[in-house]
C-alpha cells in the first residue's frame, strides 16, 4: 500500500549527452530543464514501485517544477522527492533538486497509478 510521506532520492553525475544544447532545450552546455524533468519523474516513479502490485505502474501527469539554477557538466544532481498525498490512484509529490552548490530546482510532480494491460490496451486503440 502506497502511504503519504514515502521518500525517494536519485543522483546522477551531469554529462554532455544532458546538456541544454544536446537536448535542443537551449544554446548552453549546462544541465538540461528537460532533464531535470525526468530525474524528478524517475525519483518520484522509483519511490513507489516497491509498493506497487503486480501488473501497477504509474504515468506523470503533472509536473510543475521551477529551474532556479545551472549546472556544469560533470556536476553531481540529485533530486529528492516526497509523497504528500495519496488520492485513489493519484499520487502528489514535493520534489527537490540540488547539485554540489546547493538547491537548483523545486515543485510538485503528480502520477497516476495504472494497470499497465488495460492502460496499453486503451493507448493502442488510438
Amino acid at each position: 500500500m502506497i502511504q503519504t510521506g514515502t521518500k525517494g532520492h536519485k543522483e546522477q553525475v551531469v554529462t554532455p549527452a544532458m546538456s541544454a544544447a544536446r537536448v535542443g532545450s537551449g544554446l548552453v552546455d549546462v544541465f538540461a530543464t528537460p532533464m531535470l524533468v525526468t530525474l524528478v519523474e524517475q525519483t518520484c516513479y522509483e519511490s513507489v514501485l516497491p509498493y506497487l502490485d503486480e501488473g501497477q505502474g504509474t504515468v506523470g501527469t503533472l509536473v510543475n517544477i521551477s529551474h532556479t539554477s545551472a549546472t556544469p557538466i560533470g556536476k553531481r544532481v540529485w533530486c529528492d522527492s516526497e509523497l504528500v498525498e495519496v488520492d485513489r490512484r493519484r499520487l502528489v509529490f514535493d520534489v527537490k533538486a540540488y547539485d554540489e552548490a546547493g538547491l537548483i530546482g523545486e515543485g510538485t510532480h503528480e502520477r497516476f497509478v495504472v494497470d499497465t494491460e488495460k492502460f496499453m490496451a486503451k493507448i493502442s486503440a488510438k
